[in-house]
Order: structure tokens, then sequence, then C-alpha cells
């Protein structure tokens, strides 16, 4: 089978500025050196690339996760040209067609049943999919924003005014014109571009599938500190329309963070979250999975499988019961009755279901930690 056509201007691109970042920035710091407002500059101009693509372009644009003020937008769509991945309109509508067709090789554009390296970057070296490079029949909703549109419409000047006007200004202000196009010019973007195409790559290998198996998506906590909080993207795939992707206040996700302080500035609103029962259910029923495919390998488990079984829908139980009266409870709450709520049968009734379900979570735990 004939491979694609090589786009140059992409294989230039990456091969160019990977060499210079790994070569020049290296020996420039062991010959001459980077001061930290050079270092500090470089960091900034990094996660603000980083975060234009996680919280503006993936989960802002891509997902309609949270509604935006039309200045964060303007931000957001600046940055994604700093970080040199297209327009949103042509980002958004690679990330649909993978979410809606995740590890289809025909028709996924970076399916990570095609290996590593295709999910990485090759998928950008070649035409592999060019007839539908200027088909956006599924972004139809982002062509009604005007800042989108016209991102897309001046992104070539756009993108040369980021990545040549912010590092010669800098380099210019600072003393270094050297030093600020090796280091804010091309270390910073090698740096945007391959952290993001983790997403599509290391993200799909390397983790735990703690939601779901019928995708490739991983979740790891490393990735995350990598990728501004995308690393849990084995529940990204299964609540893709959730603002959040760490959900646990313990897990590193500072596009979850900023997304959320921008809504106390009036900067955001109508965050999307998922049903809580609907993520511990999913949870729970991929550790049943688990644990019965490891008993199944194992003699004389015929007992143990039933138990387990058991324990499980008997957990489900508990859980559909705590959140009926927790959403009860919620909306007493909301209607302004707390005094009443909290003095009557029906928040009894809530504190032992939440008790009981509590007992319930770790006897499950014991048991397939035991079991596992």
């Amino acid at each position: 089978m004939k491979k694609p056509k090589i786009i140059w201007l992409n294989v230039s691109l990456f091969i160019i500025t990977f060499l210079v970042a790994v070569i020049a920035v290296p020996y420039r710091a062991f010959t001459h050196g980077f001061d930290s407002t050079e270092v500090t500059f470089a960091i900034i101009c990094f996660i603000y690339c980083g975060m234009s693509i996680t919280a503006g372009y993936h989960r802002l644009w891509s997902h309609r996760t949270y509604q935006a003020h039309w200045s964060l937008r303007f931000i957001f769509a600046l940055g994604g040209a700093f970080a040199l991945q297209n327009s949103v309109l042509h980002w958004s509508s690679d990330h649909r067609i993978h979410h809606k067709h995740v590890d289809d090789n025909d028709v996924d554009p970076y399916s990570a049943k095609r290996g590593f390296w295709y999910s990485h970057i090759g998928w950008m070296c070649r035409e592999y999919q060019a007839h539908r490079y200027y088909d956006y029949k599924n972004v139809r909703d982002l062509q009604k924003d005007a800042i989108v549109m016209w991102q897309h419409k001046y992104y070539l000047p756009l993108l040369l005014l980021m990545n040549i006007g912010i590092p010669v200004a800098f380099g210019l202000w600072h003393g270094d014109l050297i030093n600020s196009l090796l280091l804010i010019g091309f270390f910073r973007l090698v740096m945007s571009h391959h952290t993001t195409f983790f997403i599509n790559s290391l993200a799909h290998i390397w983790g735990k599938q703690t939601y779901t198996d019928k995708n490739t998506a991983r979740d790891n906590g490393v990735l995350a500190y990598l990728t501004f909080g995308e690393g849990y993207h084995n529940y990204h795939h299964i609540f893709e329309n959730d603002y959040r992707n760490g959900i646990r206040w313990w897990q590193f996700d500072p596009t979850k963070w900023l997304i959320k302080s921008c809504q106390w500035l009036g900067l955001t609103k109508n965050l999307r979250v998922s049903p809580e029962d609907k993520i511990e259910k999913m949870r729970v029923a991929m550790v049943l999975k688990q644990t019965k495919a490891k008993l199944k390998a194992q003699p004389n488990a015929e007992q143990a499988l039933i138990y387990l079984q058991q324990e499980y829908e008997l957990l489900i139980t508990k859980i559909n019961a705590y959140y009926i009266i927790r959403k009860q409870v919620l909306e007493k709450k909301r209607e302004h009755l707390l005094a009443e709520v909290e003095n009557s049968d029906l928040m009894t009734q809530y504190q032992e279901l939440k008790q009981r379900l509590i007992e319930q979570r770790r006897n499950w735990q014991l048991l397939t930690d035991k079991l596992g």
C-alpha cells in the first residue's frame, strides 16, 4: 500500500525546532548561560501555551464543558496560536472525531492503536486524511463564535506575531535577542508541542483504566504534571463533558483550578460536572471486572466469584439509595429550608444511608484487595 504524501512543512518544522532545542539551547546555556528573568519568562510562556490548549482548545471549545467571557476566549485564541497547533476550529474538529471514533485506525486522526510514533507526531507528518482537512461540519457551533472564526481566518499572521514577535520583543527589551529566540522561541515551542502530544500518545499507553476498558485511554498522575492536568485521560474519555479531568482534590489539574478561579472572577460560567453516582458506579464496575479476571485464572474460585458479585450488587444498591436521598437533601437546602432539613427525618435517613455506604465501600475495598 502506497504511503500518503509527506507534509514537508510540518516535518521541517518539527525537525528544525527539535534540533535547535536539543543542540543549540544546551550549547548556549553552557557557553553563555540564561539568566533567571529569561528562564522565568520562558516558563510563563510555556504555561500560557499549555493552558490555552487545555483550558481553551480542549475543555472550552472541543467539549463545551463551560462558557467563557469573550476576553478569556481572546486570550486563549492568542495562546493557541503561540502554541502553534493549528486553529481552534481545526484542532477541535480533529479532537471531536478522535472522541467519536477513538482507536478506529481508519477514522481516528491520531489512533493510539497505530502505535506511539503515529499517535504522538506521525499523524501530522503525512496526509493520512487529507479528504477532511477542510471539513468542519462537526464544529458548526464553533463557527458561530466570532473569536474562533477571527483566529481561524488570521491564524498565519497570528502565529507569526506570537512565535516571532514575543521572543524578539522580549529579547530587545531584555538585551539578549539570541537567548530569547532560543529559549522562548524554540525551546518553549518544542516543550509545548511534545507535552501536548503526550496526551494523544502516552496517555493512551501508560497508566490505569480506572473507569472503562472500552478504549485505550489511561489515567496517569505523572502525565498530569506534564500536561496541566490532562493525564487523567481514562476519566476524560468516559466523562468528556466534565470541565475537570482530575476530580479529586489531591489530583494535579491546574486547568480545572484555572477554570474554577475564573468563575469566581465572573469570566467563566455553567461549569459542567458528571454525576457523582455515575462516576463511582463506573469505577466500581471496572474493579469488579478486573478482579473477576484475576479470579478466573485461579483454580476453585467459584465461591469467591459468587461472593464478589453479591458484594458488588449490595454496593450498587447502597450507592443508588444514598445518592437518591442526597439529591433530596440538596434540593431542600437550595429551597432555603436548611433549618427544617437539619432536624428532619430526611436528614436522619440521609446520615444512616451515608454511614451504610461508607461501611460497604470499606468492605468492598478490603474484599477486592484480598481477591486481587
